[in-house]
């Protein structure tokens, strides 16, 4: 494998992707092409989008975490060993030895007790994850403890262990360098408009370059615990149209296209592309914010699963990218509902409109990504809703425009996606099912809050029992009957389970996207 210079890589970076003087990527540089406009933030206690999550993965450590060779297994990440105590409600991590971070200085229990606590003290929006286990800004300090090689971890609530594992193995539980991160202070920030412009971690990955809705570059950290990355570099370009990603690949200017169409996916017939598959945890769902007056009637809520054309949808514009499915857990987990009653019939939409005394036309706009498949997504629900007299108004914005005005719970109608936080039933359970303070100053990164559903109180109690249950089965079928309730009503219609397709060049293998956008590992990749 060939090593890039960097001045032979900024030249490269300097060139327009679609020059023609481009025949091929540099060796030992993976070139990807995708649409990354959707990131707000990139510091592990802020990051909350996909593209993000992205990042931090490749970027930064967490104690434990599912790892590139085996998605499906928890397994020992900066800790090499841990012990619980169910009954103490505590886990106690060794630390693994000769970790360090990219800075080069050593990973110690002091990191992991500082990340923990400016997680929680900021109380960004992924802080949410942690603050489950009971850690409050007056309490993390009794919470998480440690001394050496040691650090061990409290909880309160009635939670199984394994429980609590995942949730150290989210997001916002990645481990800082909290020397390098408290050098870069402001103003009583914990290093967070630093940390949005930089990375401070120890994963296999470091970060050269970040600039907001242009481009990503990463660097191979030859240290790395678990062994160096094949790959020297990483760059990730934002292009946002799907048709410019194509004649990219195609002229082999890059190396990977993220974000193709099923249409261009299925013109591809070079032999020196192949098209790679890969299930997704990912629903895909129209909500409508319940502080519009004209979209709070159940009988809308009922309604709109009818004027959803899924199968029309599944077959066409979203052919081998998603597949109908009207639950909150995705199909292929444990504890999902896999029920679809739902189908395209605007004769009954009508009547169950009419017998409810809903007056039509009712003129809503509509939030979208301006990207594909969004947009057709939104074009195809704005033709079929318009049939029972409920009018779309589309409004396009960047992946960021959107998110942040769903955050603000300022649309009327959003057409967007959600992935669990952590592969625990519960994480979409708490999104889409309980929503304990519907107070316009009680934020949570909920989809439930964002919409301003106050979630009925015997749902909110069935998914707190849900979190508590002792018996596997009885607690899978909780969350089986919390997705039925959910499914039959609710102001928000879930529609479809992703399934992501990836162009890339014949030469790349050991790229690995597994069911969540924290599954993105690119340390095994290799082009040959």
């Amino acid at each position: 494998m060939k090593h890039f210079t960097s001045s032979v890589l900024a030249s490269f970076l300097a060139l327009p992707l679609a020059s023609a003087g481009l025949a091929a990527t540099p060796d030992g540089v993976l070139v990807v092409a995708q649409n990354i406009d959707d990131i707000v933030a990139i510091d592990p206690a802020q990051a909350y989008e996909f593209t993000s999550g992205e990042l931090v993965t490749n970027l930064y450590d967490r104690l434990v975490q599912y790892d590139a060779a085996d998605t499906t297994v928890l397994a020992g990440g900066l800790a090499s060993e841990w012990q619980a105590d169910a009954e103490a409600k505590t886990i106690t991590f060794t630390l693994r030895d000769g970790a360090t971070f990219a800075s080069g200085n050593p990973v110690t229990a002091d990191d992991v007790i500082y990340s923990f606590t400016r997680v929680i003290q900021l109380n960004l929006t992924p802080a949410f994850i942690l603050t489950q286990l009971g850690w409050t800004p007056d309490n993390i300090a009794q919470m998480v403890t440690g001394s050496g090689n040691t650090v061990t971890v409290k909880y309160e609530g009635d939670f199984s262990p394994a429980f609590v594992l995942n949730v150290l193995a989210s997001r916002p539980a990645s481990i800082v360098d909290s020397v390098l991160v408290k050098e870069h202070e402001s103003d009583g920030d914990m290093g967070n408009a630093w940390l949005n412009e930089n990375a401070a971690g120890s994963g296999p990955f470091m970060l050269d370059r970040y600039t907001p809705a242009q481009m990503v570059r990463m660097t191979a950290n030859k240290e790395y615990f678990n062994g160096a990355p094949a790959i020297d570099s990483v760059i990730i370009r934002h292009v946002a149209e799907a048709a410019t990603q194509q004649l990219l690949l195609e002229k082999g200017d890059i190396d990977l296209a993220r974000n193709l169409t099923p249409d261009q996916i299925a013109s591809i017939s070079s032999d020196e592309i192949k098209v790679e598959t890969y299930p997704q945890a990912a629903v895909h769902f129209l909500s409508f914010n319940q502080k519009t007056e004209s979209l709070t009637p159940p009988a809308v809520w009922e309604a709109a699963r009818y004027l959803v054309n899924y199968q029309g949808m599944a077959d066409t514009i979203l052919k081998g990218q998603m597949e109908v499915h009207q639950a909150f857990w995705p199909k292929g987990f444990p504890g999902s509902f896999d029920e679809t009653p739902f189908t395209y019939d605007p004769e009954k939409a009508r009547q169950i409109l009419a017998d409810a005394g809903v007056e039509t036309p009712i003129t809503v706009t509509l939030d979208v990504i301006n990207a594909a498949p969004f947009t057709d997504m939104a074009q195809s629900l704005q033709a079929s809703f318009a049939d029972a007299g409920i009018n779309f108004e589309i409004l396009p914005g960047t992946g960021s425009q959107v998110i942040t005005k769903y955050r603000e719970r300022s649309h009327q109608a959003m057409l967007l996606y959600w992935g669990p936080d952590f592969m625990d039933p519960h994480s979409n359970a708490k999104a889409f099912a309980y929503n304990s303070n519907n107070a316009d100053d009680a934020y949570a990164a909920t989809t439930t809050w964002r919409n301003a559903w106050a979630v009925p109180e015997d749902m909110n109690a069935e998914t707190m029992a849900a979190l508590s249950e002792a018996d596997p089965d009885k607690r899978l079928a909780t969350y089986q009957d919390l997705q039925k309730k959910v499914q039959e009503s609710s102001p928000i219609v879930i529609m479809f389970q992703a399934a992501y397709q990836v162009a890339m060049n014949s030469a790349v293998t050991g790229y690995v996207n597994g069911a969540t956008s924290d599954f993105v590992y690119y340390r095994l990749v290799e082009k040959n």
